[in-house]
């Protein structure tokens, strides 16, 4: 559960500051994902682990509201859900602390009685707010069973090369990637060629999200930069997530990475004008109608300039 504090600028250390505003929202990596894509259009399978409290109730209802299959969402007893920690400036910007709770306790033993779901999906989107043992526990599984996996490594953490080599996408922002990889990444030309270092270790394919600045494909045969959608933000949280749910939905759907990467852009750019995490999150036909209406707007702006 996001709890999440709107703030005109960030606090110094030992500094009490007066915040705008506070509101609860639905969040975690994985569920934001799901969600993405769900709204989308995507048919979506949730393995995830929820606390016996009024936040893991809530998630539930959450996804089963938003057409997610929840069979293998599953209550731990005395544990609570995760939580995480939001505070957002004027400008956009966030900073995030999150507590595991029920996360923590997913297994690999649950991928495993998931299997029989998993096994037919198009595509396993993969994030490390559970335990790092679990992660690789379901690349294997998918492996095996010939479905591709597209890893979002955040929060960022040093991980195993076998298994990095093993991911169909390995899709970091560019602070996940310095950590990933030692290298600067601040900016295309240096996430190029940080994301070069990986595919030169065996890693088939990277996408780094650059923000503002679009996206980035990194593969054995080349790169591409995927252009951006400007806008005028209220709030990134979640942006990130918007982009993994949405690349996934668009490439199962046309199988080119550059066409699901830029539409990706599109979806994850018109999350941050409105504030929250899966309630900036646009409908299929929601997100279409402001597309159109933004690109007609930067058309008309450029044919009088």
């Amino acid at each position: 559960m996001d709890l999440v504090t709107m703030t005109p600028r960030m606090p110094r250390i030992g500094e009490t500051l007066e915040a705008r505003d506070f509101f609860t929202g639905y969040g975690g990596k994985g569920a934001n994902q799901a969600i993405a894509a769900a709204r989308l259009g995507a048919e979506v399978v949730m393995v995830a682990r929820i606390g016996d409290d009024m936040f893991g109730a809530e998630m539930r209802r959450n996804f089963e509201e938003n057409g997610v299959d929840a069979i293998h969402v599953k209550v731990v007893e005395g544990c609570p859900t995760g939580v995480a920690a939001i505070s957002v400036d004027d400008d956009g910007n966030n900073c995030i602390m999150i507590v595991k709770g029920a996360n923590g306790r997913l297994l690999p033993a649950d991928v495993e009685n998931a299997a029989r779901s998993l096994r037919g999906c198009g595509m396993m989107l993969l994030q490390l707010e559970i335990p790092v043992e679990t992660v690789y526990a379901a690349i294997r599984l998918a492996v095996g069973e010939g479905v591709p996996v597209l890893l979002n490594p955040a929060p960022g953490m040093r991980l195993e090369a076998e298994y990095l080599r093993m991911v169909d996408f390995l899709a970091p922002n560019e602070t996940e990637l310095e950590i990933i990889t030692g290298m600067p990444a601040a900016g295309p030309d240096d996430a190029l060629a940080a994301a070069r270092r990986l595919v030169e270790g065996g890693v088939r394919r990277v996408i780094v999200t650059l923000g503002e600045k679009g996206s980035l494909y990194v593969d054995e045969r080349g790169h591409l930069l995927a252009d951006p959608l400007p806008v005028n933000p209220v709030d990134t949280t979640g942006a990130g997530d918007a982009f993994i749910g949405g690349f996934a939905f668009y490439y199962l759907r046309t199988g080119d990475v550059g066409e699901a990467m830029r539409m990706a852009n599109r979806y994850a750019a018109i999350s941050t004008m409105k504030r929250g995490t899966q309630s900036s999150f646009a409908p299929m036909d929601e997100f279409m109608r402001t597309l159109g209406g933004l690109e007609a707007s930067a058309s008309a702006k450029k044919c009088s300039e």
